[in-house]
């Protein structure tokens, strides 16, 4: 972990051939995918990679860091991947039944119905650009906060403020009177 500390890429290497199949088991057993394994692998030796100077060898071996690392990011994943229902397998157009009522899709969203002409453009037009973008990809592409974060490179602390403040202007222009 010194050497790779000092950028020697031999050390890297070294460490990657000892580490890679424990830590790819581990993401196995986790995970229960393979392929998602192998992902989650290079990213924690990635990880191991640019952040080695955070490693520190009072608190314990440069084996127990990287196998806490490989937990936490098998773990993240794994959330991940429950919330987009990976390991069901189940389809968007089978849970169409289930659910009442049709989704909601951009293109079938008729506005002058609900608003009148003119009553969209108003209704945006009181909003920023964060929080038209912001709205859009959360009620629209079905993303959440921390994914527009990622997405737009802003803290998930402004997504938030932009998602509230923009639901909070909306409510006040459709319901004034």
């Amino acid at each position: 972990m010194a050497r790779l500390k000092d950028g020697d890429q031999e050390a890297f290497t070294t460490l990657f051939d000892r580490h890679v199949r424990l830590v790819r088991r581990i993401c196995a057993r986790i995970l229960r995918n393979e392929t998602e394994a192998e992902d989650v692998a290079q990213e924690v030796f990635l990880f191991v990679q640019r952040k080695s100077n955070l490693f520190d060898s009072s608190k314990g071996s440069a084996l127990s860091w990287i196998v806490h690392m490989a937990y936490q990011r098998a773990i993240e994943r794994r959330r991940y991947l429950v919330a987009r229902h990976f390991y069901t397998r189940e389809d968007i157009s089978e849970t169409d039944e289930r659910v009442a009522g049709q989704p909601v899709i951009e293109d079938d969203y008729c506005p002058e119905v609900v608003f009148g002409r003119n009553g969209l453009e108003r209704l945006l037009a009181s909003l920023s650009e964060d929080q038209r973008e912001t709205l859009r990809l959360h009620f629209f592409q079905g993303y959440t906060l921390a994914e527009i974060a990622a997405n737009l490179h802003q803290p998930l602390g402004n997504i938030r403020h932009h998602y509230y403040r923009g639901l909070d202007k909306l409510r006040k222009q459709m319901f004034r009177k």
